[in-house]
């Protein structure tokens, strides 16, 4: 799928390439603009949150250029060949600098040096998503513009306004799709669970990205040009105001990170325990259909869910909790969140890492039922400690592993969520 969406957007700027080659531009002085808009804002890409990487402005000039209908209050005729041929060129003159440094770099084992692939599958996946969104804003409003449907709404009027604000409305709901079936092949994520994540990012930088493309639009009808900078500038400001909620997020990790390590350290659980039980239950909460929100903070409250050790007079042998008595693993699970509560962590994991020993199935004594993450948690870390001690015993490999997943099912809806050990059965069976 991720093949058939750069394919399809490959294929489209070639062809739209060598149609404006043969036709010309129309408006050069114009079309020049939009691509230098177009590549600074591909140059100022933000990280939202599930490592995705997002270009505000590059994508709300891309819109802007494809629902762009009179300019200074005359009409323009650029079409939908060239709104994708200017968004492509704007595309390839940001990816240039990174290629050339790519070509220039030594390689080292016979592969060349460069950032995580993670960036690099992110950058494609958000060009060939802005290329296509372009295009489909541009299918929609140049045909009708040019065939002269639009002029029955008077460009000062309600009616054009609305009539941008539906088109810009169906592009952002277009990206949202786009966006979900590229996560949905890369990450393996449920498809609902990744359009609900991305249509509810249309609340956040997804409608300001609309609203600027929608306003430049339009107020290039009366000031011209002048409307690329002027309207781009508050954009710019909300870029500034992610990016330190980025790096809010990032000294929570910092601190999530070193909190998960003092365990270690201090010798209460074997090296990697948190980032294994982390990396499992995960796993298992994207086969459970978890969005990016609700998996972030499993994530976290995963890592720390052996904080309350360090409670402990003496350590537990190999840190394995799950063999302890269900009263001593509710005491360490309590004692972990308390420790959390004052770190500054989302109050979510705290509540998180206090319920995963709770009993299942059912509410417990107050009404409430053990939340989804606890669950998969639990299941998670008796998973690693079950296979830490069958290792320890000198069992193989795939012989510890069959007797662990063994294990997890005779307790499936006694002491583990039977919904949960079915999906850690398919993820690490």
């Amino acid at each position: 799928m991720v093949c058939a969406v750069h394919g399809a957007a490959l294929a489209l700027l070639a062809a739209s390439l060598g149609a404006v080659a043969v036709r010309g531009l129309s408006a050069p002085g114009v079309a020049l603009a939009f691509t230098v808009l177009i590549a600074l804002g591909e140059c100022v890409r933000i990280t939202l949150p599930g490592d995705r990487e997002q270009a505000p402005i590059g994508a709300a000039g891309a819109l802007a250029y494809a629902l762009l209908g009179p300019l200074r209050g005359l009409p323009t005729g650029h079409g939908v060949l060239q709104v994708v041929a200017v968004t492509g060129a704007g595309l390839l003159l940001a990816l240039l600098p990174g290629v050339l440094r790519a070509a220039a770099r030594p390689r080292r084992g016979g592969r060349r040096r460069g950032r995580a692939p993670w960036h690099e599958r992110a950058r494609r996946d958000g060009a060939a998503r802005r290329l296509l969104g372009a295009a489909f804003a541009a299918a929609v409003f140049q045909p009708l513009y040019n065939s002269g449907v639009v002029d029955r709404f008077s460009a000062d009027g309600p009616a054009y306004g609305a009539f941008l604000t539906a088109v810009a409305a169906l592009a952002a709901l277009w990206d949202a799709v786009l966006a979900a079936v590229l996560r949905r092949a890369r990450s393996g994520l449920r498809f609902p669970a990744a359009l609900e994540d991305e249509l509810r990012s249309l609340f956040g930088i997804g409608s300001a990205i609309a609203a600027t493309g929608m306003l430049v639009s339009l107020a290039a009808g009366e000031v011209g040009l002048w409307a690329l900078p002027l309207f781009c500038a508050p954009l710019l400001l909300a870029q500034v105001s992610f990016r330190r909620a980025a790096a809010v997020r990032a000294t929570t990790g910092q601190t999530i990170a070193s909190l998960a390590k003092a365990t270690e350290v201090a010798g209460y659980t074997p090296p990697g325990h948190a980032r294994r039980v982390a990396d499992t239950a995960c796993a298992v909460g994207r086969e459970l259909g978890l969005g990016t929100r609700e998996l972030a903070l499993l994530e976290y409250a995963a890592l720390m869910h052996d904080v309350g050790q360090l409670s402990l007079v003496e350590p537990v042998p190999g840190g394995a909790t799950a063999l302890l008595p269900d009263e001593e693993q509710q005491r360490i699970a309590r004692l972990g969140s308390e420790v959390i509560r004052r770190t500054g962590v989302p109050r979510q994991v705290a509540e998180q890492v206090a319920r995963l020993a709770d009993p299942h199935p059912g509410p417990d004594g107050g009404g409430r039922a053990v939340p989804l993450a606890a669950r998969i948690i639990r299941v998670a870390n008796a998973h690693d400690d079950l296979l830490t001690a069958a290792r320890g015993r000198g069992l193989g490999e795939a012989v510890g592993r069959l007797e662990v997943l063994e294990a997890l099912r005779l307790g499936r809806g006694r002491v583990y969520d039977a919904r949960v050990v079915d999906a850690l059965v398919r993820v690490r069976g």
